[in-house]
């Protein structure tokens, strides 16, 4: 890498951090707008009504609308993943006998959401599985039919790391007229999305993992087909005139224009909104593009690193980004907790080893996870 961006984050040399699909870390800058927030907090008379109520968000919403590859008018800030899905719950009404498609294994914020509106609906939840060599996207395409109303899916993953060709499943779907709602918690920010070929009705990403931003805040793009929909809750912030705070009891019936009835309560975020902001300003300025062929780059080079050891880079359209790794039959069950304590931090998920690096990771950290497998693997 022409850079150094490990220099803007806060890992130790001695730390080899390869779990930006748990959870990742917040960029040096992140941390200092954050307790620059709170340190204002502290001072309240520092926060200025109206403005301050209003401009933090709106940075957010330009900046988000720039991954979406989409207006700054249809994105709203939403609390979690779990959030934005249940407001597009809200806002869809599948037939009775119609089904819901989700992927086997999927995160469980994207299954129960869906679970409940089927009951309410009389909609049926369809799991669909895809064979060892098989892609997610040769499932979801095979299971598409005239009884779709909405298709529940991810960009990428979360278990496996396979990839969606969204463009190709949506297109499918509208043939059927099924609903799109995506959960972009593992793909946004780190895999290029184009909203306008894709256009789904609905997509959401948490901030905490690749968005590099703090827990409690997420983004989420709303059609222009739904931004007359209904709001998960009614918050006064979000109602037309609410900037000026002096004629707050003059109630309004009309609400906000774009995407903003949506926004979550207390969305002004003074200390999660400038954190936020700060870690996707730094990805906007690198550019997604970039960011995915320098973790293609890192991920083969790490999955090379360990192929003599007998564990294998195998699942079919796998994101770049993303290294699932399927590991020898005798490989302790401990695994990542024994890498852990050689300082080179990942996750296990079943039967594979989930390795996600960042821009921060380097050459010296696939020595040492290789390394650290070679000694766990034994």
């Amino acid at each position: 890498m022409s850079e150094d961006f490990r220099a803007l984050f806060d890992l130790p040399r001695e730390v080899t951090y390869l779990n930006c699909a748990y959870m990742g870390p917040l960029p040096t800058a992140s941390v200092e707008a954050g307790m620059a927030s709170y340190r204002q907090k502290a001072q309240p008379w520092n926060v200025k009504a109206p403005g301050d109520f209003f401009t933090g968000p709106d940075a957010m919403r330009a900046e988000a609308a720039k991954l979406f590859g989409g207006s700054p008018e249809n994105v709203a800030l939403v609390p979690s993943a779990s959030y934005g899905l249940a407001t597009a719950a809200r806002n869809l009404t599948p037939e009775a006998g119609s089904e819901i498609l989700v992927l086997k294994d999927q995160f469980p914020s994207n299954v129960y959401t869906w679970r409940v509106l089927a009951d309410r609906t009389g909609a049926t939840v369809r799991t669909v599985s895809r064979s060892a060599n098989q892609s997610w996207t040769e499932a979801v395409m095979a299971a598409i039919g005239p009884r779709t109303s909405v298709l529940a899916l991810p960009q990428v993953h979360w278990a496996d790391g396979g990839s969606l060709d969204l463009e190709t499943i949506a297109a499918e779907g509208r043939k059927h007229g099924a609903a799109l709602v995506l959960d972009l918690t593992q793909s946004l920010g780190a895999k290029p999305f184009d909203v306008s070929a894709i256009d789904p009705d609905f997509a959401v990403a948490a901030s905490y993992k690749w968005l590099l931003g703090p827990y409690t805040i997420g983004v989420m793009h709303i059609a222009d087909r739904h931004l007359d929909g209904v709001p998960l809750e009614e918050n006064w912030i979000a109602r037309q005139g609410s900037e000026d705070f002096a004629r707050l009891v003059d109630y309004a019936d009309g609400y906000a224009p774009g995407a903003r009835r949506f926004d979550m309560g207390e969305r002004s975020g003074f200390q999660l909104v400038p954190a936020a902001t700060a870690s996707v300003k730094l990805l906007n300025s690198v550019g997604v593009g970039r960011i995915a062929d320098t973790l293609r780059g890192t991920t083969s080079a790490l999955a090379d690193s360990v192929r003599a050891l007998g564990v294998k880079d195998d699942v079919p359209d796998r994101a770049d980004h993303y290294l699932c790794l399927s590991l020898p039959a005798d490989a302790p069950a401990d695994l990542a907790a024994r890498l852990g304590a050689s300082g080179v931090h990942v996750s296990q998920r079943g039967d594979r080893l989930r390795v996600t690096p960042h821009l921060y990771n380097d050459e010296d950290d696939v020595r040492r996870f290789a390394d650290a497998m070679k000694a766990a693997l034994r």
